[in-house]
């Protein structure tokens, strides 16, 4: 028997009782007389005293181990003379009687604590040492509770989990594809799925009217600190519902997933039209945990003859309550070096200051002034000791360089707390997106998303202009600026859904080629339906308040898109590309 109990599991009531512990040491304490083990298992630390004058041969074996080392000890539970209250076993220890050696160490390469002193890629590449230390691990645990609590909510709504192919045609819409070649099909490929979108839509047809899937897929994008080459959905379509349907389903699976999980009861879920929240905020998936809502002054700044607001599509700002005493000249100019760089790529920043007496401070003093500041002041509902920060330029880009903005205020100011949860469903999406440079339209979500209702008779009959105004039924679920999920009703009838895909420039053959097996789905009594889709792995980063979804997987891929720990991907010998059909040919080389 390797163990009795777990290095998490003893208390006070165990005084006593002889156990038998397994796991790994964490540290070594010697003061002479006494030798003192942290044991670690993932349940937990429990302390090991191994005495001199009584088992002087145990102690002295004891004093040899190394961190890391497997070990097996058997002793007495005991109470402990100093305890620990910053640890569940901290009343008691083992006086240890029998200690086995199971397997030593080599010294790890960083420390397995609370904190490492290991960098990311050595993380990753040891990753087998890095999932040791109790901040992974508490991850990792949260995340099968959270899929567990998951899976018990929809089974009780009704839902069946159902799995789809990973192996799968190629589509050209989003993301690029993973491919695979075929072996028994020379010259073809298969490509893992970036969604099971069709094949859910395909089970509503046949009459699964509520499926759900945890389910892996896979897209080669660029990566960040939210995005993995692949990632987990809790993937979900449901028949014979509207989307009122839909989001009272799941703002119900996201309540009962925070109650259970982390004891917090969620605030109302409001909803706001894309429009409404590119107007406000600047963003599709706006953080509500604080205010700071743009606000435009074109009327008010414009015709004084400061030339980069009369040349400006859009002049907006926003208001940071109480922040001009903490700004200097200097601050500033710093906050202006921050908007400049090429991440955010605004041309400059135009600052107000309200000073304590009621006076004004600005960048843009020689040409406004005390009683138009003030009018921008009163537009803003801004009071003594606050700052405007104001940027102008292509409206688009003006709006999504001042998001940046203030969402850098709100973290600089404190207004993003820890445990402070703000759902916000965003709905009313345009359908279509036209891009001036490949002069087509783009899916703002997907080629299978149904206009609003009220759409679907200028979508079928409309001109350019008409295409351009179309309201998708689509909904986005944000948290804290972050975008948890995303659905849509979908489109149900043939002759629909080849109008989107004639709109999105394909023509009808290769409508037919890629999506034909769909659209002859939908000739067989498809019924209304619709779905969304949750990041598993970005929720599971937003409800423990952390930004990277990197550390809620056991096994990431670094921001090239590499395993560190296993070195993939890499060459295959020349057989097996044979064997595929496949063959090398020589990569221009980069300068």
């Amino acid at each position: 028997m390797y163990r009795t109990h777990t290095c998490g599991e003893l208390r006070i009531g165990d005084v006593g009782k002889t156990v038998t512990l397994s796991g790994w040491v964490q540290a070594t304490r010697d003061l002479g007389g006494m030798t003192f083990i942290d044991l670690r298992d993932r349940y937990g630390i429990t302390q090991l005293v191994f005495d001199m004058d009584t088992h002087a041969e145990l102690c002295r074996r004891a004093r040899k181990l190394g961190r890391e080392w497997v070990i097996k000890a058997t002793g007495r539970v005991r109470e402990r003379a100093s305890k620990n209250p910053n640890r569940p076993t901290g009343d008691i220890e083992i006086e240890v009687q029998e200690l086995e050696v199971l397997n030593p160490s080599k010294v790890p390469p960083f420390t397995i604590e609370e904190e490492t002193d290991g960098g990311d890629d050595l993380r990753m590449k040891y990753r087998y040492l890095d999932l040791r230390r109790p901040p992974l691990q508490r991850n990792i645990i949260f995340r099968a509770q959270l899929a567990l609590e998951t899976r018990r909510y929809l089974y009780e709504q009704g839902f069946l989990e159902i799995e789809t192919p990973f192996l799968i045609k190629s589509t050209p819409e989003g993301a690029r594809d993973f491919v695979v070649p075929s072996r028994l099909n020379p010259g073809q490929f298969y490509a893992l799925p970036q969604s099971p979108q069709t094949f859910k839509q395909i089970l509503m047809v046949a009459g699964y009217d509520k499926y759900f899937q945890i389910v892996r897929c896979f897209r080669d994008e660029d990566l960040r600190a939210d995005r993995q080459p692949e990632f987990t959905q809790i993937d979900c379509e449901m028949s014979f519902v509207t989307r009122e349907d839909v989001l009272q389903t799941f703002e119900g699976l996201t309540r009962h997933l925070f109650r259970t999980t982390l004891g917090v009861e969620l605030p109302e879920f409001p909803r706001m039209s894309y429009d409404e929240a590119i107007r406000r905020y600047g963003s599709d998936k706006p953080d509500l945990r604080f205010g700071m809502e743009f606000v435009e002054l074109d009327e008010l700044v414009k015709g004084q003859g400061f030339s980069v607001f009369d040349q400006a599509e859009l002049v907006v700002g926003i208001c940071a309550e109480g922040q001009a005493p903490h700004y200097s000249n200097k601050d500033l100019k710093k906050l202006t070096e921050w908007v400049q760089r090429p991440q955010i790529g605004a041309r400059g920043l135009v600052y107000v200051k309200i000073n304590e007496d009621g006076s004004f401070k600005s960048s843009v003093g020689k040409f406004f002034s005390d009683e138009h500041l003030q009018r921008w002041a009163d537009a803003f509902g801004a009071k003594k000791g606050d700052l405007l920060l104001i940027l102008a330029g292509e409206a688009d880009k003006t709006r999504k360089q001042l998001a940046e903005l203030r969402l850098e205020m709100g973290r600089r100011m404190g207004l993003m707390q820890p445990g402070d949860f703000k759902p916000l469903w965003v709905v009313d999406f345009p359908l279509l997106e036209w891009d001036e440079e490949e002069q087509r339209f783009f899916a703002m979500h997907h080629p299978f998303t149904a206009p609003r209702q009220s759409d679907i008779p200028r979508m079928l009959d409309g001109d350019f202009e008409t295409m351009k105004s179309l309201r998708a039924d689509a909904y986005d679920l944000v948290i804290n600026g972050a975008e948890i999920g995303g659905g849509s009703i979908r489109i149900h009838n043939r002759e629909l859904q080849e109008k989107n895909f004639r709109l999105l420039g394909f023509t009808p053959e290769e409508a037919e080629r890629q999506f034909g097996f769909l659209m002859g789905a939908f000739e067989y009594g498809a019924p209304p339906h619709g779905g969304i889709a949750f990041g598993f792995d970005r929720l599971c980063a937003v409800m423990q308040g952390q930004t990277s979804i990197r550390d809620f997987i056991a096994f990431p891929k670094n921001n090239m898109g590499r395993d560190m720990m296993i070195d993939a991907p890499s060459p295959i010998s020349e057989e097996q590309l044979a064997e595929l059909h496949l063959r090398l040919v020589d990569l221009p080389q980069k300068d």
